[in-house]
């Protein structure tokens, strides 16, 4: 797969992936819409009312207990995968932002693969690039970390050496 000259190396995937992809996608569509809660409300409320005639047993509890357990511990894996897309497919948009606008600042591009540390450096610059728009007298003033500095070094004074 080529994109604008670059090499772009794939993954190899299994047969069961695009399937398991459109069934975690589905699932997690049916899951959150309004059906689906009706559903498990009135699962709830039909263990609710069936406990008298249970007696409150253990067994009696221990079937909700299963149940939602089991819903759960499927869930939280079928929600990641479509979160993990979703995720991905965000960052793709966002690189492509960065990447196009001029004057931005191209350290963003693949940010989400940066260190904690390195993610708390990068931080500091912005936090720094916003105390430069503090002191900027329009609010239609927008620029990367680098123009920023460079701006603000270019009109002198002694606050344009702090803000480097």
């Amino acid at each position: 797969m080529r994109n604008r000259g670059c090499v772009v190396k794939r993954k190899a995937r299994s047969a069961i992936g695009p399937r398991f992809e459109a069934f975690a996608q589905g699932a997690t569509r049916v899951a959150g819409g309004s059906a689906a809660f009706a559903g498990a409300a009135g699962v709830v409320l039909l263990w609710g009312v069936t406990g008298p005639v249970f007696g409150f047993s253990d067994t009696w509890q221990l079937v909700i207990n299963t149940g939602t357990t089991i819903v759960t511990f499927l869930m939280v894996f079928l929600i990641q995968r479509t979160q993990n897309k979703d995720s991905l497919a965000i960052q793709l948009k966002l690189n492509e932002l960065v990447a196009a606008v001029s004057g931005a600042s191209n350290r963003l591009v693949n940010v989400e693969d940066l260190t904690q540390d390195e993610l708390e450096i990068l931080h500091d610059h912005y936090a720094r690039l916003a105390g430069v728009a503090k002191r900027e007298r329009s609010l239609r003033d927008s620029h990367s970390v680098d123009e920023a500095k460079g701006r603000h070094r270019a009109k002198g004074g002694p606050r344009s050496r702090r803000a480097g």
